[in-house]
Formats: C-alpha cells, structure tokens, sequence
C-alpha cells in the first residue's frame, strides 16, 4: 500500500509540480535507481502475502517505470507532416537537427576528446548542429577532424555556443537569458530551408549542480541554494520565453540545448506553453536520458537537453546518441519542415 502511494504521490508530483514547489523540482534530479529499487524490495516481501499485495506493488512499479522516469512510446507522431506542411506551395524538407553539449574544455585535456566527438557528429550527418560548453571552438576554431565531418556548412559561434549548418544562415546574434548580476546569453539564428524561413533559438540554462551539492551535503542548510538555483533557471526560460512570443510567429521555430531541467519542469513548460513540443516525447522510444552516466554507476538517468518544435515542423524519428565522447549524449531529431510558408 505504502509503495503504491508513494509511486502515485511521485507521479501527480512530478505532472503537476509548479514554480513554487521547489522541493517538487530538487526530487525530479534524483537517478532513477533511488526509486525503482525500494519498489522491487517492497515487491519480494509480497512474496509473502497476497495476490491484492503483489498487484499493488506491480503497479508501483509500473508507474515508476512510466510516468517518473517518463518513458516515452513515440505515439505523438502519428501526424508526422502536419497540414500546414502537407499543403504549403512546395514540398516540406527533412532535415536531421542535433544538440549537444560537448563539453569542449574536457574534450581538450583529453587527447582524443575532439576526435570523439567528430566521430560522434560524423555518425549521425546531421545538417544543423548546435553545440554548447563549446568555449574552446568558439576562441580557436573548429579542429580539423570536427571540420572534416561538418564539409560545406555555414558557421557562426558566440560565446559558448556553436551553430553549423548546410542550409543558409543569417541574422545571427545572441540573446539576453541572464539572472543576477551576470552575463549569460543564448545564440539565435535565422535557417533558410526550402525557401521557408526557420528561426532556431539555442540556448542553455545554468547547471543545476551547485544548488545540489548544496542540499545533498548541507541538507536543510542547503535548502536556500537549491531554491536560489531554480530560481535563476526560471528567470533564464522566462526570457527566453518572452523573445519567443515577441518573435515572428509566422514562422516556424526550432529551441535546442541543454535546457538542464525534465521535461514536466516548470522551467522547460515555460517554453512549451509558447505552443512548442518536446521532439522526443513526440517521436522517441525509451526513456532518452542524456546525462548521468559520468557519475556512479554509469548510467544515464535524467533527460535535460532538449529539441523543441512549433506546430508547423513534423517530427519523424528523435534519438540519443552515444555516450562515450561527452558528459552528455547527443539529441538528434528527423524533422519535416514546410516549404514557403513563413514572412522573410
């Protein structure tokens, strides 16, 4: 009964968790294993009781597998071309879109690092990338072997970020997401596809690791820390939010990064309440977790980066990639862009 309640309670938490509940979002950053294995030890002493019991824990289970740990069945693609797409003047496009924090500063102390994360792009030819935690390319440049996977792609780099990509780019310039007193900043460009102007926001919010180191080490100590973290990731998607809605929204648009907060977070349903969707809830099989695996026992537990579309871009196909060359995996997603049907 207990372990039933608990799924349940963890489960409506984590749907309907809201800017004030702090403690909501600190719960969701806990890996998964804190949760399943209770729920398995709970299932063996049913053993001992009764078929009702053994449901009971069955079904904990299950919701744990499901609604917390957000499994995904790809079922939101049964429109893969919406009807804007299917009737715009000229054929919609395919493109495969990437984001990937590739944490370039350990790349570099590595001796292969960069060689990994090119094999890595060079696996999935994707034909717009955006990378974060990319400080190293943006002040020397990109490698050669990361060049020699991305031929023939217009660039543009700002700070921490790095856009390539095979179709036409323009009017690319950063944006204010800063909380504080500091600077911080996320890149928008403007893609040409198809003839169809696509405005691609990339962005990504401030490391939720201080806030938990505060609270695992410090306990209710730490508790102002982790609330002072969310805070500023807030204030981040709230801008972010903001130059959403005040953008052409004529247009169809595409935000990808390392958002570092779940999907159901209050901090990425900001900017799903602009009219946006999850690329992998859409269209992904399995859990897609990006991060996680650098910490014990290596595994990947929590789904913090992120492709989201407007309602006029398809989604076919959103993967994760592989884990080795980065603290994160990649987010690759198929998408089918309309033709023509945007203001220039």
């Amino acid at each position: 009964m207990l372990a039933a309640a608990c799924a349940l309670g963890l489960t409506l938490a984590f749907e309907f968790g809201s800017e004030s509940t702090w403690w909501i979002e600190l719960l969701r950053y806990a890996p998964f294993l804190a949760y399943l294995l209770p729920a398995f030890v709970v299932l063996g002493l049913t053993l001992w009781l009764g078929w009702t019991w053994r449901v009971m824990a069955v079904g904990a289970i299950g919701l744990m597998m499901t609604q917390v740990m957000g499994l995904s069945l790809g079922l939101g693609k049964a429109a893969e071309i919406p009807e804007a797409a299917a009737t715009a003047p000229a054929d919609p496009a395919s493109v495969r879109m990437m984001t990937y924090n590739i944490k370039s500063y350990r790349a570099a102390s590595r001796r292969d690092g960069f060689d990994q994360i090119a094999e890595e792009i060079g696996s999935h030819d994707p034909d717009i990338i955006v990378m974060q935690d990319a400080h190293e390319l943006v002040n020397s440049g990109l490698p050669q072997e990361m060049l020699a996977v991305l031929p023939h792609r217009q660039l543009y780099s700002n700070g921490q970020y790095v856009v390539a990509s095979r179709y036409p780019l323009r009017d690319c310039k950063p944006g204010d997401i800063a909380f504080g007193s500091g600077k911080q900043t996320y890149v928008r460009c403007t893609v040409t596809v198809a003839g169809n102007p696509v405005d691609l926001f990339v962005a990504h919010f401030i490391t939720p690791r201080e806030g938990l180191n505060a609270a695992r080490h410090e306990q209710i100590g730490g508790m102002d820390d982790w609330q002072q973290n969310f805070a500023s990731r807030l204030t981040q998607a709230h801008k972010l939010e903001t130059d959403l809605i005040k953008r052409d929204r004529h247009r169809p648009v595409i935000v990808a990064g390392d958002l570092n907060a779940a999907e159901h977070s209050p901090v990425v349903q900001n900017l799903l309440a602009t009219g946006l969707r999850d690329a992998f809830s859409t269209a992904g099989l399995g859990y897609g977790y990006t991060v996680g695996h650098a910490l014990k026992p290596g595994l990947s537990f929590l789904r913090i980066d992120h492709i989201l579309v407007s309602p006029e871009i398809g989604v076919r196909r959103c993967i994760t990639g592989w884990r080795g060359a980065s603290e994160h995996r990649p987010v690759i997603a198929d998408l089918v862009l309309p033709a023509k049907m945007g203001s220039k």
